[in-house]
């Protein structure tokens, strides 16, 4: 064998001083000597061994190396995926993938077997993202079985999976997924000419990572541009809509491009039911969400101008109570208090989540109220406001509409009910100033630039078969 290939990998790969490096000798056919290298930890043992078995009595494979007939060997080999590579770089990147390379007397390069087996989760129901009917599976942070469950769903040869690496050290694997003959080809070569472009040592956050590199610049916008999904049927039916799926492994979650305001519209449950039913469901749940972002700017305009209601509505007007802070502060406290609690509920242990929260809900804010801190209608509004926000599963979109109220709040109370007109505008200015990833339709598509069809389609549905789920 050659005993630059020996040198060069054993001193890349730090054989004298990693655990997890094999380096094993055998005989090939009983006659030719052989180095096995792979890493423990990312390979199936089973079938490796079972492969080194076999190779150890191919008495016919040594026969056809010893004729100069590699073509012939490779062709022999029981594996589904086996190549040969002469770049020892490729060929290492390969070996941190998971495959087992092999050094054999006779052959010029490296002989790489695919023999992945990486440590992954169960393909479960998604936490945030969960269904009252309809598939319980989810994606994990294995790249191939999300593919698998995508294919298992489209079982269509129209179903593209281009395979792109991002990263000079950690070469990520990236799924760029569509659908040939019905997504915007032109658009699909934007999307792949953009990751071809990056730069960068590694995706360590994963789909944000590569997100944050494509937009290429700093955005203070914190409307969502890219929408995400846990759900291989919410994938699958966004791809036979014409999008454009990007998956990256070590990451639960697919990338939906190009992503309107409207499609977080959407929802999986909305589907699952009968038109009639969901359709109810979806108004419901855009309804109050809506509401979230209208109701405290409303309410604490209306105490500026408290002449301009009925006496039947007179319970809306603040009386002022036991508390000694000005209305402005107790509406930003409870904001940034809120988070507070959910940031303190993601980090306290599974076991005392659901007591503690419900400690932190009632005594905290019982106490609140007792000491003169808040009031009881900033409580009772901000309560619905924090339970609207889980209508929706996108974080993303959830903390724009905060960041909107608590602007909207602010101007309200420097420029009294005129701030609520000024709030509203700098709302709408941020969405139209939003821009989706390389797409020629805006963030308010379809209704800018007007599509009577699509925009229909997402208050309306008027059969089962055939209608997306997203």
């Amino acid at each position: 064998m050659n005993n630059s290939y020996v040198c060069e990998i054993d001193q890349r790969m730090h054989v004298d001083r990693n655990f997890d490096t094999v380096r094993k000798e055998l005989r090939y056919g009983s006659r030719l000597s052989a180095l096995v290298y792979y890493y423990a930890g990312l390979t199936n043992g089973e079938l490796l061994s079972k492969l080194m078995r076999y190779m150890i009595c191919d008495a016919h494979g040594a026969d056809l190396l010893a004729a100069g007939d590699v073509k012939g060997f490779l062709e022999g080999i029981p594996l589904a995926e086996c190549t040969l590579e002469t770049c020892v770089n490729d060929a290492l990147v390969s070996v941190c993938s998971g495959c087992a390379l092999f050094l054999i007397d006779g052959v010029d390069g490296c002989l790489l077997l695919d023999v992945k087996k990486y440590p992954a989760r169960s393909i479960e129901e998604p936490q945030k993202d969960k269904v009252l009917r309809g598939s319980r599976d989810g994606f994990a942070e294995t790249l191939m079985p999300n593919g698998a469950l995508i294919r298992r769903r489209i079982r269509d040869p129209r179903l593209v999976f281009q395979r792109m690496k991002v990263g000079s050290s950690t070469s990520t694997d990236l799924l760029v997924c569509y659908m040939e003959g019905i997504a915007d080809r032109q658009y699909v070569g934007k999307i792949t000419a953009e990751i071809g472009k990056i730069k960068t040592m590694g995706l360590n956050l994963g789909l944000e990572t590569l997100t944050e590199l494509m937009i290429g610049r700093t955005v203070y916008n914190p409307f969502p541009k890219v929408r995400y999904t846990e759900r291989p049927d919410a994938a699958a039916a966004m791809l036979l809509e014409g999008k454009i799926i990007v998956i990256c492994d070590n990451y639960p979650a697919a990338m939906i491009l190009p992503t309107s305001l409207f499609d977080f519209l959407q929802d999986t449950d909305d589907f699952y039911f009968s038109p009639v039913i969901g359709g109810y469901m979806k108004f419901v749940r855009n309804a109050v969400y809506m509401a979230s972002l209208l109701l405290t700017p409303l309410w604490y305009t209306l105490q500026q101008i408290p002449w301009v209601l009925p006496e039947s509505l007179d319970f809306l007007i603040y009386k002022g109570g036991d508390s000694f802070l000005p209305l402005i502060l107790q509406l930003l406290l409870v904001e940034i208090s809120i988070d507070g609690l959910k940031l303190a509920s993601l980090n306290t242990p599974d076991t005392l989540s659901n007591s503690l929260s419900v400690i932190s809900g009632l005594i905290l804010g019982d106490l609140a109220v007792s000491v003169g801190w808040l009031s009881e209608q900033v409580i009772l509004y901000m309560a619905f406001v924090a339970i609207a926000n889980f209508t929706q599963p996108s974080f993303e979109l959830g903390y724009a509409f905060k960041f909107m109220r608590i602007i909207t709040i602010s101007l309200i109370a420097v420029l009294s009910f005129y701030g609520l007109a000024v709030g509203f505008f700098v709302v709408l200015l941020f969405i139209l100033s939003n821009r989706t990833l390389f797409s020629g339709k805006g963030y308010l598509y379809p209704l800018i630039p007007f599509d009577r069809r699509a925009l229909r389609k997402l208050f309306f549905r008027s059969k089962a078969s055939g209608e997306p789920i997203s």
